[in-house]
């Protein structure tokens, strides 16, 4: 519900800089939507990036309540005033959209909208998005659109500016697609290259244990142990690269409830008591968010395997710009001295690795009997 018009630049100036603020498509749309409806004081805004079918790949409203525009149904087709600005890329101010010829009609749910505005959103000679306001919140003569040139002037420069955060956005989300395919390919080598030669190797024993199983038994036997241990290590090969897989929980949940479910599945699957407690983390780059679920699974591993431990905590918790991970436990601890000896050198080394490639530090706290605390922090985006 509007709260009045909010005038100047500083109210224009904090607009600006809620778009640029996010990276993810969807919530610069949102963004754009509900700076341009406070600024401009309407009851309705909605913005829409179409697609290549005569619909939309995204459309989204703000001054609808959820539970209506589930009611209102499918999104809307490009027709009437929407697809003539898009083919056109031309303003359109209207005392009525209603009495507009080109009006079509809405579902049964749908709003009634009269005066409206509406922008082409352009990225030089493209069209690549439709921003409009309807019913603007003031007395208006009748027959007359609430909507004033300013407000069409005020629209413009939302809609320019709408159009390089929505650019930017499309850019960061091909790039993060980019580098998760090139990710995926460079895993592909390496399960061709390292399970593939072990299956290789399995299939050729087989082969061996076959042919001696009647004329040398107790040799038939040691190739089939040998089986087994290559089969061992091809899951290992196996399970090694699928964990380098970045989890699709981490991009469509967030840090925070990716680890919140992964310890709320851990404490049901072990005896040990494990929890978390993170809230008001702000959203961290994709390569810093994937880091530091890494370190935590890695760190939970170890307490959960290795130490004995009755309780293991995790928490997350903001940190200047940045934020920082402490996973803990109270079980038999270790000498980080003699991380060798304790055997769980490479899992630290490859902890310190996920740390130092994103900008960030590790420390390891621990003691025969004292239990251990890793702590990852990083800096912000």
């Amino acid at each position: 519900m509007s709260h009045g018009p909010r005038s100047g630049l500083g109210a224009v100036s904090s607009a600006l800089l809620a778009m640029s603020r996010h990276l993810e498509v969807r919530d610069v749309l949102k963004t754009i939507v509900a700076s341009a409806r406070e600024l401009l004081d309407a009851q309705y805004a909605a913005l829409g990036v179409p697609d290549d079918h005569g619909g939309f790949a995204q459309f989204v409203v703000d001054g609808v309540g959820d539970e209506q525009w589930k009611a209102i149904g499918p999104l809307p087709r490009q027709h009437g005033v929407l697809a003539a600005m898009l083919r056109e890329a031309r303003p359109e101010r209207l005392a009525d959209l209603r009495q507009d010829p080109r009006f079509e009609g809405w579902p049964e749910a749908h709003p009634e909208l009269a005066d409206f505005l509406g922008l082409p959103i352009r990225d030089g000679d493209e069209v690549i998005g439709a921003l409009f306001l309807a019913n603007k919140n003031c007395q208006k003569p009748e027959g007359s659109c609430g909507f004033t040139a300013e407000d069409e002037d005020l629209l413009g420069i939302l809609a320019q500016h709408a159009a390089i955060a929505l650019t930017n956005a499309r850019l960061y989300e091909r790039s993060r697609e980019l580098t998760i395919a090139e990710e995926r390919s460079r895993l592909a080598h390496e399960l061709h290259d390292a399970v593939s030669q072990k299956l290789f190797s399995l299939r050729l024993t087989a082969q061996a244990a076959t042919a001696l199983v009647d004329r040398d038994p107790a040799r038939a036997k040691e190739e089939l142990h040998q089986v087994a241990a290559l089969a061992a290590e091809a899951a290992d090969e196996l399970r090694a690269a699928v964990v380098e897989l970045r989890p699709a929980a981490l991009d469509e949940d967030g840090l925070v409830a990716t680890l919140r479910t992964q310890v709320q599945v851990l404490d049901r699957a072990h005896s040990a008591r494990v929890t978390f407690a993170g809230h008001g983390i702000r959203a961290l780059p994709a390569a810093q968010e994937e880091a530091l679920l890494r370190v935590a699974q890695e760190a939970l591993h170890n307490a959960l395997r290795h130490s004995g431990a009755a309780h293991v905590d995790v928490s997350m918790a903001r940190r200047g710009n940045g934020a920082v991970l402490r996973v803990t436990d109270d079980g038999e601890g270790f000498d980080p001295t003699a991380v060798r000896r304790a055997g769980r050198h490479l899992g630290l080394v490859s902890m310190r690795d996920r740390a130092s490639g994103v900008g960030g530090t590790l420390t390891v706290e621990s003691a025969p009997g004292k239990g251990t605390a890793i702590e990852m922090e990083v800096p912000g985006g």
